[in-house]
């Protein structure tokens, strides 16, 4: 009898596991809370989630090892692979700082902004997963917004830097980091990107086919798989938490003269929250692909102070959020677009 409930407890124990490695091929990408509506592409891959905000895979919320198991079977759709540097892609190799022929432009450019040594660890990985890029030509281009230059000689030397400097006391305005590296940007489609999510190595050319078919927004995170603790083995962590429907935050692809036309990054958002839903909200005036599919690896880091201190948001930055989603997505962009025109 002793066991016999030995065994039965372990088969328990192991059922999640058993379940998820279960799943036909893409199969995971449909899973959802039993309350929850997804809505599939009506071509290729994808789902859609018909709710607002972001929402925790409740099955991991109970079953922690679930997410673990989630994240293996996901990657072995879209693998996550790290390497130091890039390898030529359609004769182009990665553009670096240095000079490049003015028609070496790549197919995409991905745009990170940060600040500080306490996350460089997490931005090497992210770096990592870019350099793994396949099928198209990309750069990636790292804004670092500080007094001075701290970060600039640590970077690989494929990585375009940009030093963005700020008064001392400035809190961190990720929204001018965008904006600054936009500018900057070689590619016609750019990648908003966090400097703690690697990306799987076909993220690129999927953007890049889908911007081909003319979508000018997109967003293909299915599942954000957040990490508990932080490992020198980061893909043999446990899983904290399994997020879905991250829209505008993280990381998503837009065609640069889009994001010119709907007037780029708000930078009245200076510190934490709300700049990624007021942004995502004039985004939908555009062709969006929503139909999301890919696994998103984000890297453990200590919370920031005050992210989340009202209604989830920044401190600072809660009434201007919903100061600016009162307003219709062409008055913002109209007056966005007039700021940046110097008006």
């Amino acid at each position: 009898m002793v066991k016999w409930r030995r065994g039965l407890g372990a088969l328990l124990i192991d059922l999640p596991r058993y379940v998820v490695c279960m799943i036909p091929k893409q199969g995971w990408i449909r899973m959802r809370n039993r309350a929850d509506a997804v809505r599939r592409a009506e071509t290729g891959v994808g789902v859609a989630c018909d709710w607002e905000h972001t929402r925790t895979l409740h099955l991991c919320d109970v079953f922690p090892v679930t997410g673990k198991w989630l994240l293996r079977r996901a990657l072995r759709d879209y693998p996550i692979t790290r390497q130091d540097r890039p390898k030529h892609q359609n004769g182009l190799f990665c553009c670096g700082n240095a000079d490049i022929a003015e028609d070496a432009v790549p197919d995409i450019s991905f745009l990170i902004g940060h600040r500080g040594k306490e996350r460089l660890p997490l931005l090497m990985a992210v770096l990592e997963s870019i350099a793994a890029q396949c099928d198209v030509s990309f750069e990636a281009l790292v804004v670092e917004q500080d007094t001075t230059p701290v970060i600039r000689d640590s970077l690989p030397d494929w990585v375009r830097y940009v030093h963005n400097p700020c008064p001392d006391a400035m809190p961190y305005n990720r929204s001018q980091t965008f904006n600054v590296a936009a500018a900057h940007a070689r590619a016609p489609l750019l990648v908003l990107h966090d400097n703690d999510m690697l990306l799987p190595q076909s993220y690129a050319a999927e953007a890049c086919r889908l911007a081909g078919q003319g979508y000018e927004v997109i967003n293909m995170k299915r599942f954000i798989f957040y990490m508990a603790e932080a490992s020198p083995r980061i893909m043999e962590n446990n899983v904290q938490s399994v997020v879905q429907n991250l829209e505008g935050g993280g990381s998503v692809a837009i065609v640069k003269h889009v994001f010119d036309a709907i007037g780029g990054m708000d930078e009245a958002f200076v510190g934490w929250g709300g700049e990624d839903m007021e942004f995502w909200g004039r985004c939908l005036t555009r062709k969006v692909w929503e139909y999301t599919f890919l696994p998103i690896v984000h890297l453990w880091h200590a919370a920031q102070p005050g992210k989340r201190a009202k209604r989830g948001l920044g401190e600072a930055t809660a009434d201007l959020t919903d100061a600016r989603l009162a307003m219709v997505p062409e008055q913002r962009i109209a007056e966005l677009v007039d700021q940046r025109r110097g008006g």
